[in-house]
């Protein structure tokens, strides 16, 4: 056993179990992390790429999609402990584009049918996903909310870069349209953090990565992190896969050079947009487990923390979401990630908290156990539900505490 309290046989069971994956070509390459009471497991197996095999490496950069979001929701609080923002103050003052806002009359209904909205959206809308606008988990254009939001190129699917406009362009656009649900009623996922991003960038007078780097990035020594990935850096970037959604079929979603990370982007999206290694993801996930505490100083208060991994939903705002079927029995939401609140799986430890990314990520941290876990692939997600690689992970880095 390790100081950690790791037993080196069960991590080699892991690193057998996520190599099945690579030799079976579910996934090309991967890399896992853990970080027990100072102990740090790193692990990278596979290639960058199906096409040509380019061994992963600690250092691989990758796409971490909606890992992002607990990553902006911390920059938020920085400008919450700062006076700046306010959790329960209307965003109007800020984003006046977002005021006296109507809403539809259902979710199907044409977009001049609304009704004025009940009350303001709260800067805490946005990050409990409770804003009344996010991601309608059917077929695109089944509603025409839908539609005009695909218009509009605001971003309702897997991220890209180079669709949405810049940021006071796509706050405008927003505001043109009526939001799907009243202020406040109930969960709906991913919009509100793009929301929050431009927000922050009102909020602090900076851009948004610039303020991310000068407050979360660089205090952290989070070196690769950012919305996209410079030419000297490119060739560390791993290739991302999809299963097209059409035929099923595994295809390339984005390469690496030449690829749609390998500029900045007119929009940082708050919501999806950064890249990541494992040791820059564990450095913040470690920060979130020490309640703010970085190195011997801070990046945010230990009751700044508390509260953002505290459960904010009602039981009435879980019953109305639309994410999948009996998530909400489990989990709650905090500001920007879920919190575990059942023990059901050897791996849901209540308290523990984090997210996930589409795009083939994965994080958790967890105060009971001391412990911090990563899983970076490069295969995108199928479903809203893990697919079996995150699930065996998760078991996997739990079979191996040994005290």
């Amino acid at each position: 056993m390790n100081t950690g309290g790791l037993s080196k046989k069960r991590l080699r069971r892991m690193h057998d179990v996520m190599a099945g994956y690579v030799e079976r070509g579910e996934v090309q390459g991967l890399v896992t992390g853990i970080i027990r009471r100072g102990e740090v497991q790193i692990d990278a197996i596979g290639s960058k790429s199906f096409e040509e095999y380019n061994p992963l490496k600690r250092d691989t950069i990758f796409r971490i999609a909606s890992m992002t979001k607990p990553v902006v929701a911390a920059a938020a609080m920085v400008l919450v402990e700062e006076c700046k923002l306010r959790l329960d103050e209307p965003v109007d003052r800020l984003l006046p584009e977002l005021a006296n806002r109507r809403v539809l009359e259902h979710i199907d209904a044409p977009l001049d049918e609304t009704v004025p909205a009940q009350r303001p959206i709260m800067v805490r809308d946005l990050m409990t996903f409770t804003f009344g606008m996010g991601v309608v988990m059917a077929p695109p254009d089944t509603y025409p909310i839908q539609k005009a939001i695909s218009e509009q190129r605001l971003g309702q699917g897997p991220p890209r870069p180079s669709i949405p406009p810049v940021p006071d362009e796509w706050i405008r656009r927003l505001g043109t349209l009526p939001l799907m649900h009243q202020p406040g009623e109930r969960w709906m996922y991913h919009t509100g953090l793009d929301v929050l991003g431009v927000l922050i960038a009102r909020g602090s007078g900076q851009p948004l990565e610039t303020f991310m780097r000068e407050r979360i990035f660089e205090p952290l020594g989070m070196k690769d992190a950012a919305f996209s990935v410079a030419p000297d850096k490119v060739d560390r970037l791993a290739y991302s896969y999809w299963n097209n959604p059409e035929t099923g079929a595994l295809e390339l979603y984005d390469p690496a050079r030449n690829g749609e990370w390998s500029r900045p982007p007119a929009f940082a999206s708050g919501g999806g947009g950064l890249v990541s290694t494992i040791d820059d993801y564990l450095a913040f996930g470690r920060m979130m487990l020490n309640r703010g505490k970085c190195g011997r100083g801070r990046i945010l208060s230990r009751p700044s923390v508390e509260v953002m991994t505290a459960d904010q939903l009602t039981p009435q705002q879980k019953a109305l979401s639309n994410l999948v079927p009996g998530f909400f029995d489990s989990h709650g939401w905090g500001l920007g990630m879920c919190v575990i609140t059942r023990r059901d799986s050897v791996a849901a430890v209540p308290g523990k908290f984090g997210w996930d990314g589409g795009l083939g990520t994965s994080w958790r941290s967890d105060p009971t156990e001391e412990m911090v876990t990563v899983l970076l692939t490069q295969r995108a997600w199928t479903s809203p539900n893990p697919p079996d690689v995150c699930r065996d992970f998760w078991t996997c880095a739990y079979q191996a505490i040994d005290d």
